[in-house]
């Protein structure tokens, strides 16, 4: 089966729980902070697999989840990092976000990896707290949470010309023809119902791999159609070959046929009517095909080869034409290097640490900052608790609150912990 878009979630691991311990030897009389910091949680990592040409593996897979890095112990003993999770995709992987619209990943490379969603650092154990002001800290941190995503994961495939057209115009006659590529061919619409690459030999050893795209029809930009669902493999496309039925053997008007193609090409993606495009004119050993040429080319100034597929006539000649078009053009990328989030920039990049809202009688303190040190905070012990109500303080959040108008005693809740406010 053929998939080549999915969306799911993936949620990276979360870090190891810090350890509070003490040392308590015999002969060591004044002990000390003994506890390891817990281990780093598994990142995800999208890597390039080139023995996969489809996501069927990732399409029955709702939520995939790293594991979490091992908590610290006693004795100073730090916990393990968890293992990278590694999710093998096919070669021109494009991951997306979905909450944010940001590309995470374009892997259009061979051995291309990405860390997709970052594992939680692992909370410090009671050691790293030690100070010359409290030798003997009483509390330890949580790990914290892994990276949290909603993806799109889709594969735009790397062809280096896209044949294109409506329906039984040809185009997997002609892939079948000039490459090795043995689609399903039929006297009916929609015979091919996903795309079809093919390495095509031109001459003085020069290769290149076309794309038989499943026949477009009037709307496929929209969703009518197959098309919605392959138009997207026609981005990676260096060059686009547009396979017309010059014998207007279903009584359609090849013109109209040209610009019919055009427009949904344009409406699904402007840049793609800037690719350099040639008229592959097929069926002309038919009758009136010779007739129609003639009037196509009075209105169309684009390079246009007279083929018959089915005969193998005029072939070659639009092989080597292409063959020495992509010599021309240069492999550019399919996204600048502005359009894909830098990872860890994004992940660290300033925001507001926290969001004062009043539901009722309750002030609501939020904010991915304080969430995360309210998540990381260990409410053991009276240190612990001490010390968080002294990151919020310095956070500006007691202040905040008074210039707001809290009143001693009033409730304040952070995700579900409530506590008193006081002044």
């Amino acid at each position: 089966m053929f998939v080549d878009e999915v969306e799911i979630k993936v949620e990276a691991g979360n870090g190891g729980d810090g350890c509070t311990a003490f040392r308590r030897e015999k002969y060591v009389p004044m002990g000390g902070p003994y506890g390891g910091n817990g281990g780093h949680g598994a990142d995800i990592i999208f890597q390039v697999d080139e023995g996969l040409h489809t996501l069927l593996d990732l399409r029955y897979q709702k939520i995939i989840k790293g594991k979490k890095g091992e908590n610290g112990r006693g004795k100073n003993q730090h916990g393990k990092g968890a293992e990278p999770l590694i999710v093998k995709v096919p070669l021109g992987t494009v991951v997306t976000d979905l909450d944010t619209g940001m590309i995470l990943a374009d892997l259009s490379q061979k051995g291309a990896e990405e860390v997709i969603a970052r594992g939680g650092r692992g909370g410090r154990g009671n050691t790293a707290f030690k100070t010359q002001t409290n030798t003997a800290p009483n509390y330890s941190e949580n790990g914290e949470e892994g990276e949290k995503r909603r993806l799109k994961v889709e594969v735009k495939m790397l062809a280096d010309v896209g044949l294109v057209g409506l329906p039984s115009v040809g185009k997997s006659t002609i892939i079948s023809m000039i490459s090795k590529s043995k689609p399903k061919i039929a006297a009916y619409h929609f015979t091919t119902l996903h795309p079809n690459l093919g390495v095509v030999q031109a001459s003085n050893h020069r290769s290149f791999v076309v794309a038989d795209l499943p026949g477009l029809i009037e709307g496929a930009s929209k969703g009518e159609g197959l098309g919605d669902k392959f138009l997207r493999h026609i981005e990676r496309t260096r060059v686009i070959a547009h396979v017309i039925d010059m014998s207007g053997s279903e009584e359609r008007d090849p013109y109209e046929d040209y610009l019919l193609i055009n427009r949904e090409l344009e409406q699904f993606n402007k840049n793609l009517m800037k690719k350099p495009q040639i008229i592959i004119a097929n069926k002309m050993d038919l009758p009136q095909a010779q007739e129609n040429l003639k009037k196509f080319k009075s209105k169309v100034k684009l390079e246009i080869y007279e083929v018959s597929a089915a005969t193998n006539q005029g072939l070659n000649v639009v092989i080597n034409r292409l063959a020495g078009l992509l010599d021309e053009i240069p492999k550019n990328p399919l996204y600048e290097e502005d359009e894909i989030e830098n990872h860890v920039l994004y992940k660290f990049k300033r925001e507001e640490p926290f969001m004062i809202t009043k539901e009722e009688d309750i002030w609501v303190i939020s904010g991915k900052e304080v969430e995360r040190i309210f998540k990381m905070t260990k409410f053991t012990s009276e240190e612990a608790i001490y010390r968080f109500a002294k990151k919020l303080r310095r956070m500006g959040i007691d202040d905040k609150l008074k210039e707001l108008g809290a009143k001693e005693g009033d409730t304040v809740r952070i995700l579900d912990f409530y506590f008193d406010y006081q002044e």
